[in-house]
């Protein structure tokens, strides 16, 4: 692959990083804490997510896809060739990474399940009563959560992988 390909296929995969990972820190960390303070009804703060989740998610899929696509379209020689991945630490580094993102994407795949859209229409109309949504936000957090540390050690793979570790 020439020079300028690499780049421009990088940065197409910082980017889509960029907003994968900074979206989902940005609304663990700060969106999430301050929803607190402005209301105290759970049911509420629960439909405002929903909003931000349904729009922060029209460019988080996609961003995932390209990460995911762009990830393997990189890695591609050294995944047709099993040797490499075993008898190097790159290869190493490389399977850990795999197998984070793909923790990352049951991850998110269980998030959609939970949060399907008959179950945000209930939420959204006031249809569940105070114990399901405090269960639901319970399991929310904890696969909002995974999903930040996944993604964080990703990033940390992708930096150890790009020093050529």
């Amino acid at each position: 692959m020439a020079a300028l390909e690499q780049a421009i296929l990088t940065w197409i995969h910082l980017v889509s990083a960029a907003i994968w990972v900074g979206g989902s820190l940005f609304i663990g960390i700060v969106f999430s804490p301050i929803l607190k303070t402005m209301s105290n009804s759970v049911e509420e703060r629960m439909q405002i997510m929903i909003r931000v989740g349904r729009r922060f998610n029209k460019i988080a899929v996609p961003s995932l896809i390209i990460l995911i696509s762009t990830g393997l379209y990189t890695s591609h020689q050294l995944l047709s060739k099993p040797g490499i991945l075993v008898e190097t630490s790159y290869g190493n580094f490389l399977i850990i990474k795999i197998i984070l993102v793909t923790l990352l994407v049951i991850t998110y795949a269980v998030h959609v399940r939970i949060i399907r859209k008959d179950v945000e229409d209930k939420i959204m109309s006031s249809k569940l009563s105070e114990e399901q949504i405090q269960k639901l936000r319970k399991n929310i957090i904890i696969l909002g959560e995974a999903t930040a540390v996944l993604s964080v050690a990703i990033l940390f793979f992708a930096a150890l992988l790009d020093a050529g570790v």
